[in-house]
């Protein structure tokens, strides 16, 4: 979802989009989540780098926490990070362990004034 100049990606987890099916594997699943919120925010013009907030949904902090870790200093190269949450919760959906959402600096290009053909507002009408 677009509001303005930022994408909001909620809800993402570890489903691989071939199969519409959770991946296995805990590394592996962790992995997904991330990259498909990465495809979320891609298709909208944003890259991980451009994430401004993400909040994780663990089911096993002392499990999924060093995995998160471990992958998100994968895919952001070491960063710089954005913020995050990590919140260890009782249960996800369809038992899931782990859920991913971010928010995303991405801004809309902006065409200078008059390229559309209209009168700039500092330009005196004809």
């Amino acid at each position: 979802m677009r509001a303005g100049d930022f994408v909001f990606v909620a809800g993402m987890r570890g489903i691989d989009p071939a199969t519409n099916q959770l991946v296995e594997g805990d590394e592996a699943r962790v992995r997904r989540t991330f990259l498909n919120m990465a495809l979320i925010a891609q298709a909208a013009g944003a890259s991980l780098r451009d994430c401004a907030r993400l909040v994780v949904y663990v089911t096993d902090m002392a499990r999924l926490r060093p995995l998160a870790n471990k992958v998100q200093a994968e895919l952001w190269n070491g960063g710089p990070y954005p913020p995050r949450s990590i919140v260890a919760v009782t249960g996800l959906n369809e038992d899931d362990i782990f859920e991913v959402e971010g928010t995303f600096y991405a801004p809309l290009a902006v065409a200078p004034p008059g390229a559309d053909g209209s009168p700039s507002d500092d330009l005196p009408a004809r």
